[in-house]
């Protein structure tokens, strides 16, 4: 057995052996396993919106069910070109910039193969969603990590150190990635740290590649400001979004880059080999969603905005301190408070015993160590979910 073992992994990539299957998707069978609530990977569990619904079954009834344009359906593209026109002012050319692809996640991976090459390096934010450093390592690149610090307040922000940052561009750098909104802290990055970032990017010639896809869920008067319309940043910035968070859709996979024409050549054939083509009666169904009213985004952020501060104090009862998000759906706790060695017993316990499934933070580090003493929740669930979460999150103070 050991030597078929052994005979098994000669066969295996050198790259796989750098980072774990998801540490998300993990905590959602063990959910399952243990009849838990689901806080931890990043799903509605209500209805999308019924027009959105509608539209995608009316595209189904149509017979759109064969391949789409391989870069995406010309009625989606242009629907993402205008909202980019609406809600950044950026002017976007749908025929040479836009490539739909099968959900952000493999816009993100499209992107870094079709842009890195071998020895380059990409920066990322940490704690970070945890694809990002897999997509760099799969496509070739070596990440560089840039931490995100806690803030010391309950008010306060996560901030990083600009000459940390400063630190990790040099002659390899080839992109920087940045979430905002972003998953797992809920920091919205502002118009001042954009700035620094843009500079980085002039100065050491580095393409950004922003994750956008949290860009309506918004708290507390934050503004969310596409890298892309910053002064020197159109040629240089490809904006990945999607349906998923916006439209309550997670599970209809339909994402998109927007980048200048040569890069988005790269991308789209890399995508058209790695997957072909987006589900085609759901990307009809997208252009429905991006059509819709603009008051529609401003109900869904105060509706998120209420779930955020219905499970915040039940957290912070129980004995985690919370770090209060400004966007996304989520909520990164300390929990030192507890007594556990790390986070990984904390989460196990969590969702075996309570009956509540989280994400252990160190999923969202380079170094575990740095994640040890944290944990994500979403948030992003029914009043009556967050209620029983909170219900049963009472017991564990009484078992610490």
């Amino acid at each position: 057995m050991a030597d078929a073992i052994t005979q098994q992994k000669y066969f295996l990539s050198g790259k796989v052996e750098h980072f774990t299957e998801s540490v998300i998707r993990e905590m959602t069978r063990q959910a399952m396993l243990h009849g838990a609530i689901n806080l931890a990977q990043g799903f509605p569990d209500f209805p999308a919106p019924a027009e959105i619904k509608r539209a995608a079954q009316e595209a189904i009834a149509a017979d759109i069910n064969q391949y789409a344009i391989t870069w995406g359906a010309k009625n989606l593209r242009n629907a993402i070109a205008q909202q980019m026109k609406t809600a950044q002012g950026i002017s976007v050319d749908p025929e040479t910039q836009i490539t739909v692809c099968c959900g952000s996640t493999e816009a993100m991976i499209s992107t870094l193969l079709a842009v890195c090459n071998a020895g380059d390096e990409v920066v990322i934010f940490e704690p970070f969603y945890e694809n990002y450093g897999p997509d760099a390592i799969l496509s070739g690149a070596k990440p560089r990590f840039v931490k995100l610090r806690p803030p010391t307040t309950p008010e306060g922000e996560w901030k990083f150190d600009e000459r940390e940052l400063r630190a990790a561009f040099d002659h390899h750098t080839k992109a920087v990635i940045l979430n905002t909104p972003n998953n797992p802290t809920g920091k919205v990055f502002t118009g001042e740290e954009l700035n620094l970032i843009r500079d980085l990017c002039v100065e050491f010639n580095v393409l950004a590649i922003t994750d956008e896809i949290y860009e309506h869920i918004l708290y507390d008067g934050t503004q969310h400001i596409s890298m892309a319309r910053l002064e020197g940043m159109s040629d240089r910035t490809v904006t990945i979004n999607g349906l998923s968070k916006s439209y309550s859709v997670t599970g209809w996979r339909v994402g998109w880059t927007v980048a200048p024409p040569a890069i988005t050549d790269a991308i789209r054939k890399v995508h058209d080999f790695l997957t072909v083509g987006a589900p085609a009666p759901l990307q009809e169904a997208g252009a429905a969603a991006l059509g819709i009213p603009a008051s529609y985004y401003q109900n869904l952020a105060e509706a998120y905005c209420a779930r955020r501060d219905r499970l915040m104090p039940a957290l912070s009862q129980a004995g985690f301190r919370c770090f209060k998000p400004r966007g996304a759906y989520y909520v990164m706790t300390d929990i030192s408070a507890f007594g556990f060695p790390d986070d990984l017993a904390f989460t196990k316990y969590l969702v075996k015993e309570i009956g509540v499934a989280a994400v252990p933070g160190s999923s969202f580090y380079n170094d575990p160590r740095d994640g040890s003493q944290q944990v994500r929740f979403a948030f992003c669930k029914r009043d009556e979910t967050l209620d029983e979460a909170a219900s049963r999150i009472k017991g564990l103070r009484k078992r610490k």
